[in-house]
């Protein structure tokens, strides 16, 4: 089965569901049009550039250059993570928390899959690496940021019950424990549903564009099996990272509470 290749009018015509969000936003006076036509420009250009950068590294075929796209994509995802929270760590304690769990679950999982269930040679050839990589970062950024979130924000909102276990001796760990588990469980939640609907409710993106390539569907529904394993347990990863790292900056040698660490909108809890 040959790939069907789109030209700029199969382009065009698809943009015309995007034309009729934009008029559906002014009648109803949603004030969404603006937003939807920069995030559509920004879109189209992004890919764009992205698909010149990946076929000039493609045609290098340097492991290098590979690991650079790579940790590029990485800061740029913990930028991401860092800048949801509404409460910021000091001394840039959220993009160092958000970056080092990314990096860690991405390049661990990556890596598995690369040397174990693909297999490619070179292991690391940009063509399966970079698309991994960039598969498996979309869902490690949002379980990551989802923990950052729940753990700073709840910290915050249980203030009171913390230090009173605190002031009754409990250690730390014990006094943010339930918080901890709450987390995690909310960074996962995203990625269960996902497997739950997958096959029923939708079919994944990297199984529909295996199909549309030409795979036979049960050779593509492998692949994606494949990556929802993937994608769970870089998100856990990822969620665990994250809290355990932010509870090692809440606190000191002396088992206190530390929200003087934190920042909200500019001024020091």
């Amino acid at each position: 089965m040959t790939p069907i290749l789109l030209s700029p009018t199969d382009i065009a015509i698809a943009a015309v569901l995007i034309v009729f969000d934009g008029v559906l936003s002014v009648l109803l006076r949603l004030r969404l049009h603006r937003q939807l036509a920069i995030a559509a420009t920004r879109m189209i250009a992004q890919l764009v550039l992205i698909g010149f950068i990946m076929r000039a590294v493609f045609a290098i075929a340097s492991p290098l250059l590979t690991l650079a796209v790579i940790l590029a994509m990485v800061l740029i995802a913990g930028n991401e993570v860092a800048s949801r929270p509404e409460q910021k760590l000091h001394r840039q304690g959220n993009y160092i928390i958000g970056a080092g769990a990314v990096s860690l679950a991405t390049f661990l999982t990556a890596i598995l899959a690369l040397t174990t269930a693909i297999r490619p040679s070179p292991w690391y050839d940009a063509h399966y690496a970079i698309p991994l990589a960039g598969i498996i970062l979309g869902n490690v950024l949002n379980g990551a940021s989802l923990a950052l979130d729940s753990m700073l924000g709840g910290v915050v909102a249980q203030k009171a019950a913390i230090e009173a276990q605190l002031a009754l001796g409990a250690p730390f760990k014990r006094a943010i424990r339930q918080l901890v588990r709450t987390s995690v469980r909310r960074a996962l939640l995203p990625t269960i549903n996902q497997m739950s609907a997958a096959g029923l409710v939708t079919l994944p993106g990297i199984m529909t564009g295996q199909i549309l390539a030409g795979m036979d569907p049960l050779e593509a529904s492998k692949y994606q099996i494949l990556l929802m394993f993937l994608l769970s347990g870089g998100s856990g990863l990822a969620a665990v990272a994250v809290v355990y790292l932010t509870a090692a900056r809440l606190t000191d040698d002396r088992q206190r509470l530390r929200l003087d660490r934190l920042i909200l909108k500019g001024k020091r809890l």
